[in-house]
Order: structure tokens, then sequence, then C-alpha cells
């Protein structure tokens, strides 16, 4: 049964047609991805579906008690909650399903065993047995794990963390309810690529209607299955992965050139006949031509088409072969050791990815290569000739004071002339360039600090985050550029689509130290994943035996040895019990998801637990 229709739905901002026509329909486990310029009305879309936004024409159909859960970029409005009361404030329902069933079971305690106890109970309990029954709290835990937080941060106030925590906390409370349609706007966004594949994993599996709106390319070919298109007031909608639309996207675009450059040729031809024969003995014939001229329904490219990013670097001056060098190195953070004993290099040419998740410190050893800062411990060597070009997470190098021109000659030392050439490339033309700092978007921000770094002749690039804010366009000229530059790169990126693409190394911030391997980030993923079949094929191994024990100046009695005995017997049980519980769990299904993972774990948790006090009992009697 379809959770949603949506039927020819419309929608007007300032008394302006915002789209007409769109319409689509999401059964469980449909995954819809929404694409479109900004402006072109996702978030509205989203905000609709949610009720927080009315429907301006056409129809939308839930499904009965539909559970409707919306995630966007908005800050969660309570802050004087710790996170765990936060994230349990998403899952009120599930709150109510257990006093509710309380409430039942003591009506049935009490003797009402009627029908109508009897099926609201069992009506209850599969609800919550959906959300994975009475451990469901344990399932939320698990989201907040996947999603970078950790159990000393349940009990803090949402006061104490970060705009990019908050967002997180916003994700896990729209997960924790358990939604028959979840609605998720830029989910990817503050996301470490560990906690990115945790989403990823968690969405394929999750039994819900998905609609989302992201900038993420690997991330939406890992997600949608199909994706709705909002472009020039209309919708198109396609039953597919991402990649599959693109290339149908691409076709469409291609025949649509060829089907311009046909009708023009045909405008032509009749212009050319009604100017000829305008008077004359064809003249009717001329006023028969020109009044097909008047009917043809002239097919045109969206002008927003235009403009679209496109730059290249320049071939940049040669540098010595070894760019940077860091033997021994240390970096700390007030009393906390974020790297030690590391080396590190880069030589001309190379294009190295840099990984590891949030908080590991990528941004501090990218501070100390560029001189921001000094190692804690070892030495840094600088190569001849190196002259780098740093674009940091936030773009804080452009400073916030006067506008993109005037920040622009400042960088570069441009006349205004040259700096408008300059920007018109980064798409910031006329009364664009006259814009203050202060006043511009986080995709504005980030492409002109492109601009500037494109024309400062950088032979070394540092780049943290690059794409953030960009849309997937410009995604995809940055992608081309860096594939073309000449020089050494050094790229922090969750971005996977750009790893996957530009890298040639992967650098891994682990352990408190950093690890290189060499290849691209596939490469990387394939390494990572064998090492983790390994440590699980040694996890599954079987327990040692149980020690002798030592030798005692008094024999135990027999009814000492007779315990012995038995809990040896109990000893070969549950060894067996585990043996065949971890065949069991072997099995990839016994961890599709966050719930049937934890309840794998629990269970085998206890065998273990289970054995271990038999030792114990064991042990003790036996020595």
């Amino acid at each position: 049964m379809a959770v949603v229709i949506a039927s020819d739905l419309a929608k007007d901002m300032a008394g302006e047609p915002l789209w007409r026509g769109v319409s689509f329909k999401l059964e469980r486990r449909d995954r819809l991805t929404l694409s479109g310029r900004n402006g072109s009305g996702k978030t509205t879309l989203l905000r609709m579906l949610a009720g927080e936004s009315g429907v301006d024409g056409g129809e939308l159909v839930f499904a009965k008690d539909v559970r409707v859960a919306l995630h966007d970029q908005r800050p969660p409005r309570e802050r004087d909650v710790t996170l765990r009361d936060y994230v349990l404030s998403g899952a009120k329902e599930l709150l109510a399903l257990e006093e509710r069933l309380t409430e039942l079971e003591l009506k049935m305690a009490e003797g009402d065993t009627g029908g109508a106890t009897l099926d609201a109970y069992a009506a209850a309990q599969t609800r919550l047995e959906h959300a994975g029954g009475y451990n469901w709290r344990e399932s939320i835990n698990a989201t907040l794990h996947g999603l970078g937080f950790r159990d000393e941060h349940l009990d803090r106030s949402l006061q104490t963390f970060s705009g990019g925590e908050l967002t997180r906390a916003s994700l896990a409370r729209a997960l924790a309810g358990d939604p028959d349609l979840l609605l998720l706007d830029e989910p990817t966004n503050h996301l470490d690529i560990e906690s990115l594949e945790w989403l990823e994993s968690h969405l394929q599996n999750l039994d819900a209607a998905v609609v989302l709106v992201a900038h993420d390319r690997w991330f939406l070919e890992a997600v949608g299955t199909s994706v709705l298109e909002l472009e020039g007031g209309r919708s198109r909608y396609f039953k597919g992965s991402w990649h599959a639309w693109r290339v149908e996207k691409a076709q469409r675009e291609l025949a649509l050139g060829r089907a311009i450059e046909r009708q023009q040729e045909e405008i032509d031809r009749l212009e050319r006949f009604v100017t000829r024969f305008r008077a004359g003995t064809r003249a009717r014939q001329a006023q028969s031509r020109q009044n097909r001229l008047d009917r043809i329904e002239r097919l045109e490219r969206d002008p927003r088409d235009a403009k679209s990013l496109g730059f290249a670097f320049k071939p940049p001056e040669r540098s010595g072969r070894v760019v940077f060098e860091v033997e021994d190195g240390e970096l700390e953070i007030g009393d906390r050791t974020l790297l030690e004993h590391f080396e590190f290099w880069l030589e001309r040419g190379e294009h190295v990815s840099l990984v590891g998740a949030n908080g590991t410190g990528k941004t501090t050893l990218i501070g100390a290569l560029a001189g921001q800062r000094e190692l804690d411990g070892g030495k840094l060597r600088r190569g001849h000739n190196v002259k780098l070009g740093l674009l940091s997470q936030h773009a804080e190098e452009l400073g916030s004071t006067g506008t993109v021109v005037e920040a622009t000659q400042r960088a570069t030392g441009l006349t205004p002339n040259n700096a408008r050439a300059l920007l018109g490339q980064f798409l910031f033309s006329g009364d664009d360039a006259e814009k203050p700092l202060d006043g511009l978007s986080g995709g504005e921000r980030r492409r002109l600090s492109l601009a500037i770094l494109v024309h400062s002749g950088a032979n070394v690039l540092i780049l943290d985050e690059p794409t953030n804010h960009l849309d997937l366009e410009s995604r995809e000229a940055l992608e081309a550029a860096l594939q073309g530059f000449q020089g050494a790169l050094l790229l922090i990126s969750h971005d996977r689509a750009l790893l996957d693409a530009v890298g040639t190394r992967t650098i891994a911030l682990e352990d408190r130290t950093l690890h290189s391997y060499v290849g691209g980030w596939p490469e990387y993923v394939r390494v990572r994943g064998e090492r983790a079949e390994a440590e699980r094929v040694a996890r599954r191994a079987k327990p040692a035996p149980p020690p002798k024990p030592a030798p005692v100046a008094k024999a135990p009695s027999k009814n000492e040895q007779a315990k012995a005995k038995r809990l040896e017997k109990e000893i070969e049980v549950a060894e067996a019990a585990l043996k065949s519980l971890e065949q069991e769990l072997a099995d990839p299904t016994a961890w599709n998801d966050p719930r049937s993972a934890a309840k794998s774990s629990a269970r085998h948790a206890e065998a273990k637990r289970t054995l271990e006090e038999l030792y114990a009992r064991w042990e003790a009697v036996a020595t």
C-alpha cells in the first residue's frame, strides 16, 4: 500500500507559480531523491509533505495513521535539554505505546480478555515490534553512535554542542521515531565518511518511504531508487538510480539541442520564403507560411543552463620533487594528543586524499603544513620553490569587509576590470560583483575562494572540504579542474565521488598516526574492508580452553570434584552453544539493520558472558 500519493501538486511563492503538475507515489522502501537548482522548490516540497507548508493545488493523500519525520537545516529550537532527551522527543509515540501496552496488560490481568482489548494489545505490540520491540532505545543508541556521538555525549546539554553536532542531533531525532515517511534535507552535512557509510546502510534497510535532498553524488547513487526532477516550474519523475537518471537527462538534453537546431532550420526556411514572396503572385502562400511561423512553439533551453561554473588551473611553476616531509611528528590540542610518531610526505604532482573521522586532526595537520601553527614534536621540511594555495573549510581567508570585487583585488592585486573578468568565470557578473562579503551565501563564498585560488598560480594546493555549499554542477566543475591540475594536491573531503575522481594516494588518520595506502579511494575501501573481515574472523575464533588448575597442597573434596565435573560438562555445552551461535551470526543477514545488529550483539555477548562465568566458577572449585 502506498505511504503517500501526490497528484498534480501546485505551489505558489509570493503570488507567483513555483511549480505545477508534481505527481508521484511512494511505498515502503522507496527512496525518492529530489533534483533541481537552488530555488526550484525542493525544500518547499519536503515541508509540504511534512504538513508545514500548504498545498495550493492538486492533492496529497497519506496512508492511515502515517508517521512523518522531517530533518532539515534548521537548528533545534530546544537548547536547555540533554542530547538524550532531545532525541527521545522524536519518539513520543513509542513512549506512548509502552504506556498503552502496560495499561492493556493490567486490564487483561484483571480479567478483561474481550476481543477489543486483545485486538488493541496486538496492534500496539505489532507497532512496537516494528520499532525494535522493548529494545527500541538500544536502536536509538545505535543511531547516535552511527552518527558519531559517544555515550558521554548523551547527558550533555544541547547548549554545549557545535552547529554541526546540532545538525547531527536533529538527524538522529528524525530517525528515532520509526517513521513511515522520512524527509531528509541535506542529511550528509557535517557527517564524516564513517557516519555517511552508516547512514547509507541504515536507509537502505529502513522499512519506510524516504524523500531526500543531497549534493553528495556517491550518497545519492547508493541510496536513491528514483528521482523527481524539479526544473522550470515543472517536474519529471524517473524510476531508477541517480546515475541512470543522469545518463537519461544527458541524452534528453542532447536530443533537445538537436530538436532546437532542426526547428531553427525550419524557421529560417519559412522566414526566407515569406521575405521573398510577401508581395506578388505568391503572396497568399507567403501569408500561409507566416501563419505557420506564428503558430510555432519555440523550443528553448532554460536560460540558467548557460550559467554554469567552468574553470581550469594554469600550468604552475615547477617545485622541488619533495613538497612536504614530516619525520616523527606530533600534534596536540591542549592536553590532548591528536597525532604522534607520524611520518608524512607529499611529492610534486601527487594528488593525495587525507581521510579520517571528525576530530582526529585533519584540519590541524594541514594548518601545520601550511605554516599556520608549529608541530608539537618532530621535523617538518618544505621543498624548493613551493608556492602554496590554501582553501580553508569555512573560507576564513576572505575576511568579512568590503565587496566581492574589493576582496578579489585585495587577494590578487588585479585592477577592477580584470578582477571583474575573473569573477565572471565564477558566476559573479554585473551587480553580483558588488555584493558585500558579509551577505554572501555559503556557496558564493566558496566560489569566490576558488576564483582567488585559481588566479594565485599555486603549485601546491591544500583544500579542506572544497565542495562545502557547492551544488552538483559546481562540484563536477571543481572535480574536472582538479583532475587537470599539474601541481601537488592535498585534499580533505567527505565527497567520496571527488576523492574517487581526484586522489591517487590515500593517507588515513588511524590510531593517532598516519597510514599511507597506494591508490585512490576505491583501493583504500577495499583494503579497509579486508582488514575488517580479518578482525571479524579473529573474533569468531574458538575461545581458549580453561587453564589447568595449579598444584595445591590440599586435594579438593569429593563434593568439590563432583561439582567441578558438572561445571566441565556445562562448559562443554556452553562452548558448543557459542560456536553454533557464531556460525549463525556469520550470515550477513543477522546484521542487516541496526535493530537486528543490536539483537545479534546482545545474544553473542550473553553467550560469551555465560561461558566466562562458568570458567570462573570452575576455577574457584578446581583450585
